[in-house]
């Protein structure tokens, strides 16, 4: 029997308009947001420059090379030094080629 194959919450894809890689999963335990992320990394300035309070930045984890990484919140208890690398929400760039 042929079947689709199952792609996981974590897959990275790319952006249809764009083609940026993006990342997109459920982030939270009790109240979740469906958030796709740009993966590309930012540095501290970059952060400050786009986080406003609607494009929030989330850090990155990896637990091992041989598992998806997992978006997290970054709240007050958020390590100043933390040596994962730090993405906002996605933003395509490129204007609709269609009206429709």
């Amino acid at each position: 029997m042929a079947g689709r194959t199952a792609r996981k919450a974590t897959d990275t894809t790319r952006c249809p308009d764009c083609r940026a890689p993006t990342l997109t999963q459920w982030v939270g335990d009790r109240a979740a947001l469906k958030v796709t992320a740009d993966l590309r990394p930012l540095t501290p300035a970059q952060q400050a420059e786009l986080r406003t309070p609607h494009r929030l930045i989330w850090c990155l984890k990896t637990r091992s090379p041989h598992t998806a990484p997992r978006l997290r919140w970054i709240g007050s208890s958020h390590p100043p030094n933390c040596p994962h690398p730090h993405v906002t929400d996605h933003h395509c760039t490129t204007a609709p080629s269609t009206l429709f």
